[in-house]
């Protein structure tokens, strides 16, 4: 027993010390894990002027995941554990973020990115699917099914933008005031506190992990202030009186980025969506809280 404990103890400081001493390759290591744990491998793919990467996993009928501002497609692998069980999921990352190609000179508009994630479909030989989204990505979700309808089997929608109401929120009230945008990172030390503003419930992730994300985010700084200013456009409001599409609309009631009055705004438009408030869960649902989010949502499919 002795001599395995001190085995043990070793084995806990070699992770440990690869965990700080190298984190970049520290993080690919515990990423891919956490992939494979939930049946997500990563790929890449080519679409005109972008190379996507996303995670891709499971058999079934197409459930492909967009994150939000700022964040990248490992925000949904957690949820994807169950999911992968059910559904063929798949979760790029958007244009402009995570690893995926991040050209200067390009519009990065909601209209723009809408098109994008439908070419990456038509690319995977989709063309019908299930779309969910947080955030911007529940914007990004919604406006393809507005605009294309008879493509979208349902939607998932998790605090997303879009509403006006949504944007009567914390963040909006601290940009007015400041005219800085508290969900940019000008430096990796600033990371820290976009976390603590867009989640209320702090899953554990290794330091290596929040490292290399707090690195990217100070980096991503000047594109990330240019694409936030390109999302302003036509609210969900304005762009369709009536969407029919089955819908999940889900928010955490402690969101600060986005006002969870929003989904009430959403279901004025849409007839068929249900909606869903958590309890002590913050902007990023499926990360707060990836088992519960993803068994919501398998009812929800078992109901349609």
């Amino acid at each position: 027993m002795r001599r395995f404990l001190m085995v043990f103890a070793v084995l806990v400081a070699l992770v440990v010390g690869f965990n700080f001493l190298a984190p970049h390759a520290a993080a690919r290591v515990a990423l891919t894990l956490e992939r494979l744990r939930c049946g997500l491998t990563a790929k890449q793919a080519t679409i005109p002027g972008f190379e996507i990467a996303y995670l891709e996993g499971g058999e079934g009928e197409p459930l492909l995941l967009i994150h939000g501002f700022g964040a990248d497609k490992d925000n949904f692998t957690r949820a994807s554990a169950s999911l992968t069980k059910r559904y063929r999921v798949i979760i790029p990352d958007l244009p402009g973020f995570g690893e995926s190609s991040r050209p200067e000179n390009v519009s990065y508009a909601i209209d723009d990115q809408v098109e994008r994630v439908r070419a990456l479909a038509r690319q995977l030989g989709i063309t019908r699917l299930h779309l969910g989204g947080n955030s911007m990505g529940g914007f990004i979700s919604a406006a393809y099914a507005a605009k294309y309808p008879d493509e979208v089997e349902s939607l998932w929608l998790l605090a997303p933008a879009g509403t006006h109401t949504g944007f009567e929120s914390e963040v909006r009230r601290m940009i007015e005031e400041t005219g800085e945008n508290p969900l940019l990172s000008k430096t990796p030390q600033d990371f820290s506190r976009v976390v603590d503003l867009a989640l209320s419930r702090l899953p554990w992730i290794p330091y290596s992990v929040m490292h290399v994300l707090a690195d990217r985010a100070a980096a991503d700084y000047a594109l990330h202030a240019r694409i936030f200013e390109q999302l302003a456009g036509p609210a969900l409001e304005r762009r369709v009186s009536r969407l029919d599409t089955p819908a999940l609309v889900v928010w955490g009631k402690e969101d600060r980025v986005l006002n969870p009055r929003g989904a009430d705004a959403l279901k004025a438009i849409m007839p068929n969506a249900e909606l869903l408030l958590m309890d002590d869960i913050g902007h990023v649902p499926m990360l707060e809280a990836p088992g519960q989010s993803a068994q919501d949502y398998l009812r929800f499919r078992g109901g349609l």
